[in-house]
């Protein structure tokens, strides 16, 4: 099959770990939004939603015009489609807009119970091809979500061959297994990856024993903190969008269901800002979206399999994160106008910087840090409220952060 496909501004599709972050991901100029329950889905261990909470996050995506997702691409077991049919039924009035799956009997059931719902494939479904591609969507899926194995010339080939919607991740963490399917955090101890219980065995470190000697282990090291050989580094696409958009990618994802609320709004402001920019004029790349990346905790960046490099994508030094600013403020309006929840310490006199949607930021010094009796601080501490004195277009919502001490 061959399917002329009409370039236009793909879709920014962000993680909602929980109702807060979903809040911020719509705020930072989030198109859709994909969140998860607690069954059937790959992070058990995010902040996901009950009914009530998924009636909020419906209720919220609508006013807003966003696009809501949810995850049910967990590799299910016989005895657990009951219980599955049984969620469909309950999520039927909520009228969400998608759900993401990776199993076939997954699918299977959603057109049994919900034959009207749309289906996207998500990437633990490692479509390789556009005849996978095509053969999903036959059996209903509308949207594919592409294997990250796949080079640029892999998903150009796929946008001439396939009618269905092409998805693809550009910014987040990555795994050292096929799509993400692995199989090592359930062989070392019992917690399956495919079954949204996955404890990132590829970050720990590694030593080597022989048999004979298994009380004296030799280091396999790059450095003195040891060797962290399955150890992947971060995604970052941001720089590529004008060939992912050239080559028909209809949903850029973004990775991090996990992530902080500040992750969320630095990745939403910036991907909303190259993909509106770049889809007007595909050479307007501004350094100053790295430059914005590199502020929230990552590994090393790296762009994946896309440009067909051959060298390993795994950073062995260590598993710790490369961090230069600390989210140290959520800002919140009451009765009595804008006020600062802390989030991390920061002192009087500090040089701070609030962030904003549509790239806005300014940079203030933290002159006067109150308690809400009025009484001065010496600084603010997680969880603290404080009134503060902040850049006049402060609004709910906007975030401050404080550059580290360089070392």
């Amino acid at each position: 099959m061959t399917t002329a496909r009409q370039l236009q501004r793909p879709e920014l599709l962000m993680p909602a770990g929980d109702l807060q972050k979903l809040k911020t991901a719509i705020r930072f100029g989030a198109d859709a939004v994909y969140l998860g329950t607690d069954d059937f889905g790959l992070r058990a261990h995010a902040g996901n939603f009950n009914l009530e909470q998924l009636r909020m996050a419906r209720q919220l995506t609508r006013d807003a015009g966003v696009a809501i997702y949810l995850t049910l691409n967990a590799s299910l077991r016989p005895a657990e489609f009951p219980a599955l049919r049984e969620l469909l039924e309950e999520l039927k009035p909520l009228d969400l807009d998608a759900y993401i799956v990776a199993d076939a009997g997954v699918l299977t059931t959603i057109r049994q119970v919900d034959p009207q719902r749309s289906i996207h494939l998500s990437t633990q479904a490692n479509s390789c091809n556009p005849q996978a591609a095509e053969f999903w969507r036959v059996n209903g899926a509308s949207r594919l979500n592409l294997a990250r194995e796949l080079t640029l010339e892999d998903i150009r080939a796929f946008a001439g061959q396939t009618g269905i919607e092409l998805e693809c991740f550009v910014h987040g963490a990555m795994c050292v297994a096929h799509s993400g399917r692995c199989l090592i955090s359930a062989a070392l101890i019992d917690r399956s990856a495919n079954r949204g219980d996955c404890a990132q065995p590829c970050r720990w470190n590694y030593q080597l024993t022989e048999q004979t000697r298994p009380d004296e282990p030799m280091a396999i090291e790059e450095d003195f903190r040891g060797s962290y050989f399955f150890n992947s580094r971060d995604l970052c696409l941001v720089e590529q969008l004008p060939q992912l958009i050239a080559a028909g990618v209809h949903s850029f994802k973004v990775e991090g269901r996990m992530k902080s609320l500040y992750y969320v709004a630095t990745a939403a402001r910036v991907y909303r800002d190259a993909i509106d920019r770049l889809s007007a004029d595909p050479t307007d790349i501004d350094p100053g979206w790295r430059e914005e990346l590199e502020k929230v905790s990552h590994r090393p960046y790296d762009t994946g399999f896309l440009l067909g490099t051959d060298d390993a994508k795994i950073h062995p030094r260590d598993t710790h994160y490369i961090r230069t600013h600390d989210f140290v403020g959520f800002v919140r309006r009451d009765d009595n106008g804008l006020w600062v929840e802390g989030r991390n310490r920061f002192l009087l006199g500090d040089e701070l910087e609030l962030i904003g949607p549509q790239m806005r930021q300014e940079k203030f010094l933290a002159a006067q840090i109150c308690n809400f009796a009025g009484e001065a601080l010496p600084a603010g501490q997680p969880n603290y409220q404080l009134r503060m004195q902040l850049p006049a277009w402060a609004e709910a919502g906007d975030l401050i952060r404080r550059k580290r001490p360089e070392g």
